[in-house]
Formats: C-alpha cells, structure tokens, sequence
C-alpha cells in the first residue's frame, strides 16, 4: 500500500519516541479503518510500543471495545472531540496503555448517522502528557482520500504531542 509506505517513516518515529520515554499505545480507529494501527504496526518490534486496539465502526463494536455503559455517550454526537476523548481514554485503559489514541470521522460516500459532514475527523490522545484532539475537515466526500487525510491527522497528533 502507498499509503503505509509513505507513512511508515512517521511510525518509526513515533515508535523511537514511545521506545525513549518506555510508553505504550492503544488505538481506536473509527473511520481510518485500521489504518492507524496499521501504520504503527508497520514498524519492527512493534510489540515494544503497541498494546492493541480495534476498530470502532458500529455500536457494537463500541460496546465490546470501550466497556462503556450506554449512557457515557448521551448527548455526544460521533465526529465530536467529545466524543473521540471519551473514546481515547477508554481504549488507554481497557487495553492498560499509556496512551490511547481514537479517532471519530465521516469519511463520505454515505450519510453519518450523527449527521458529521463528511470530510470532517477528530483525533484524540489521552495519556500522562494530557488530553489533546485535532480537528481535520477536508470538505471532500472522496472516501478514499478522506480516510488518508484523517490517519495523517491522528498520526500527526500522536508524534506531535510525543515530541514535546
């Protein structure tokens, strides 16, 4: 795949960043697919780094990953930074990671059920440097390029928030 190639620099960075400070993470894809957690997995020994995770297309698989009582999510809406943060956290601490790394988007060709627009994607990081989210909102309905966009974005995020 193109894409995990040109990403896979950025992993091994985040792998050496993880890999320096003896962190782990966990990751909830939503609309990336996997991509996330693929990306990351890309790099050699990823064991050292990386706890787990899943992906989060439906409410069940919500429910299975995340543990979460029903209510936890009342008045969120899917795309939200709310929501994502709600989502980072839980996959850290079911997966017992340092860090939890989530992202909640509408990558388009179909109406979100929460009415997101589509090209719009919020990534959220939680763990002992804080709580952080990223906003990307491509204006696209391209599928496709919108679940690039949005995995560049978590990704970004994650190494961004690990450098400082």
């Amino acid at each position: 795949m193109d894409l995990l190639h040109e990403l896979h620099p950025q992993a091994l960075r985040i792998a050496a960043l993880l890999r320096a400070r003896g962190e782990t993470v966990a990751v909830a894809d939503g609309a990336t697919g996997g991509l996330i957690a693929a990306t990351l997995l890309t790099v050699p020994g990823a064991l050292d780094f990386f706890v787990g995770g899943g992906v989060v297309y439906s409410f069940r698989a919500r429910d299975v990953l995340f543990a979460l009582p029903r209510e936890a999510y009342k008045g969120m809406r899917g795309a939200s930074e709310e929501y994502a943060l709600l989502q980072a956290r839980a996959i850290r601490d079911n997966f017992a990671g340092d860090w939890g790394l989530a992202e909640s988007g509408s990558v388009g060709g179909s109406p979100h059920p929460s009415g997101a627009p589509a090209g719009r994607s919020v990534a959220a990081l939680a763990g002992p440097g804080g709580e952080h989210v990223r906003l990307v909102e491509t204006a696209s309905d391209d599928r496709i390029a919108n679940m690039a966009a949005f995995t560049r974005n978590a990704l970004a995020l994650l190494e961004e928030t690990l450098g400082r």
